[in-house]
């Protein structure tokens, strides 16, 4: 997706940081997706990298709920034209949204109607609210819509709230704010080899960004997606205590997979529910007697969510 755009006539524009893109940002989406159609133009989401806070306060910037290898994989699911990415610095965040919105929604991407969140602001001190916006509108020749909260649970959806839930391991709070199971994105490592030699052999994954937003160390029944297919597993997140590291990371165990090398697959792991804490045990016979333990956990845990589980957007 680009924003070098061809002759259309004209664009339906959104903007905004989108992190998870849950049920709400995927409200607007459709709504711009629709409204373009309707109108015969190209829809286009003008998004934000680094997130904003990372500049404007980088001590309250949030972990990121979707990082950007995984939005990239998730913008083709929505019917988007385009997707603009805006690099955001110093000088973009002093910006007035009267010098945004000529400079690249009207000069760059011809925007004919512009359709925002209903808490949405951008520009200096996000200044840029529905008002002044619908100003601009009038001034320039556009029009602004505005899309209501999504509620779930009886409360709007929000990026903040899914992240609590993932903070907390409540992992079904946080697919019904999502629309789908919360994942991260990695790739397949050599590891230390030690869980083939006790019959746990261990898909090491490094993280596409350590700014992810992850739950708390420990062992979790999850989901892997790789080549396109769907693996049931168990994973371990955090440091190996039994072995004295301590550096975070995280190893999944793949119920079907035999431990052939997977080095350089992308893998998607699904966290579906926590099992236990990390701990220390004595003995690798030990460490052995529990992980049996886990995987049955695990596999109950997999049966019951799949057949509680709904559509995954």
């Amino acid at each position: 997706m680009t924003a070098e755009l061809p002759g259309t006539r004209g664009t339906t524009v959104t903007v905004g940081t989108f992190d998870g893109i849950h049920r709400g940002h995927q409200a607007v989406l459709g709504e711009i997706v629709r409204r373009a159609r309707e109108a015969g133009r190209a829809a286009v989401l003008v998004t934000f990298d680094p997130h904003p806070l990372e500049i404007v306060a980088p001590d309250r910037a949030p972990a990121l709920l979707t990082v950007a290898d995984e939005r990239r994989l998730l913008w083709p699911l929505f019917g988007l034209d385009y997707v603009h990415v805006v690099r955001f610095t110093e000088t973009v965040r002093q910006m007035p949204p009267e010098v945004f919105v000529r400079d690249i929604l009207v000069r760059r991407l011809r925007v004919g109607e512009l359709v925002i969140g209903y808490d949405h602001g951008f520009g200096k001190d996000r200044s840029g609210n529905v008002d002044v916006l619908r100003r601009l509108g009038a001034e320039i020749g556009f029009a602004v819509d505005v899309v209501g909260p999504v509620e779930v649970d009886a409360e709007p959806v929000s990026s903040s709230r899914v992240r609590r839930a993932v903070e907390a391991a409540d992992f079904a709070s946080a697919e019904r704010g999502l629309g789908r199971p919360y994942s991260a994105l990695g790739r397949v490592e050599p590891g230390a080899g030690r869980g083939r030699g006790i019959g746990f052999p261990t898909a090491n994954v490094r993280l596409a960004d350590a700014r992810k937003c992850l739950p708390p160390d420990g062992v979790y029944a999850v989901r892997v997606e790789f080549d396109g297919a769907l693996h049931d597993g168990m994973a371990n997140l955090g440091g190996r205590p039994t072995f004295g590291e301590t550096e975070r990371g995280l190893e999944a165990h793949l119920f079907d997979w035999n431990g052939e090398a997977l080095y350089g697959a992308r893998p998607l792991v699904e966290f579906v529910a926590r099992l236990r804490p990390t701990a220390r045990f004595e003995s690798p016979e030990q460490l052995t007697a529990q992980l049996e333990r886990d995987r049955r956990a695990a596999m109950e845990r997999l049966g019951r969510s799949r057949k509680t589980s709904g559509g995954v957007v």
